[in-house]
């Protein structure tokens, strides 16, 4: 069982920064890829950005409209992964889930309020 709980989110203003935290109940090694997706009011859940650890490097993708945006990163020895937000829009708003697959099961956190507003 993969717990995954987030925290970081809040009220920013346009163009602001905010950087997201996930935390794992075990460790995230075998936790592999690991992703954010978000979800706004009225729309469907979608993918912002995955890191997928292959042999000993982490390979980063990132949906388009985010990539020159958001940075993912993940800290094996402290079991979390990040999503560094930079040059928020009001249309980032939306609740952002942090994601794992382990042994083929996908296991969700519980979201975090991202909201962007003057």
């Amino acid at each position: 069982q993969v717990q995954l709980v987030e925290s970081g989110g809040g009220l920013v203003q346009p163009g602001g920064s905010l950087r997201l935290s996930c935390a794992a109940s075990g460790s995230i090694s075998y936790i592999n890829p690991m992703a954010w997706y978000r979800q706004a009011p009225g729309k469907q859940r979608e993918l912002v950005a995955r890191i997928t650890r292959l042999r000993i490097s982490d390979y980063a993708d990132y949906a388009d409209s985010m990539k020159d945006r958001f940075t993912i990163s993940r800290d094996n020895a402290k079991n979390m992964v990040f999503l560094q937000m930079n040059s928020l829009k009001p249309e980032d708003t939306a609740v952002y889930y942090c994601n794992g697959l382990y042994e083929g099961t996908p296991y969700w956190g519980q979201g975090t309020q991202v909201t962007v507003s003057s």
